[in-house]
């Protein structure tokens, strides 16, 4: 069994209909089951690219045959499906869907290779990962540079206007399981 922590953006077109396509995506895959999904953030760019406002999300995944490679290659599927264009780093997005950190049976997975880095290079340092995450998960914790450390911890240790640009939004996801009720 493995579980992923994503994080889910969009700050192009109907970015709520882009992240409920991501969640339904989710909650669709073969074997795959949605576990949380966080409250919806808007959030301020980050990355230094100027451009519009982005809604965000956490959702908390499960799938008794997924490895973190099997996370990422469905994750990019669904950008893909959302017409992701990947012209500008940090750009705007239709849909971005992060692999935050993935855990199988023997704990954390790990990875640095040509395609993937687990736990994500930059979760740490982006108030818009740490504070939808910890709506769902307030004991979450976050290996960084090989230590383990409480996401709160984290989030407290960012700056205030890094804080202060993810504001609660009274807009909601759909659990898959509520797509026939």
């Amino acid at each position: 069994m493995t579980s992923a922590v994503l994080s889910i953006g969009s700050n192009v077109g109907d970015r709520l209909a882009w992240l409920q396509a991501a969640v339904d995506g989710l909650g669709s895959a073969q074997g795959s089951v949605v576990r949380a999904v966080s409250p919806l953030y808007e959030t301020d760019p980050w990355g230094g690219v100027e451009q519009g406002l982005f809604l965000n999300a956490v959702v908390r995944v499960d799938d008794p045959a997924m490895n973190a490679h099997g996370w990422l290659r469905l994750a990019q599927r669904l950008e893909n499906a959302a017409g992701r264009i990947r012209d500008q780093r940090w750009g705007p997005r239709t849909l971005d869907v992060d692999i935050i950190t993935c855990h199988d049976s023997f704990g954390e997975v790990t990875v640095q290779d040509e395609v993937l880095t687990l736990p994500h290079p930059y979760a740490h340092l982006r108030a818009f990962v740490l504070v939808p995450w910890l709506a769902i998960e307030p004991e979450a914790t976050l290996s960084v540079a090989g230590r383990e450390r409480a996401a709160a911890d984290l989030l407290d240790g960012l700056g205030p206007a890094e804080r202060s640009a993810v504001r609660l939004t009274e807009l909601t996801l759909r659990m898959p399981d509520e797509l026939s009720s």
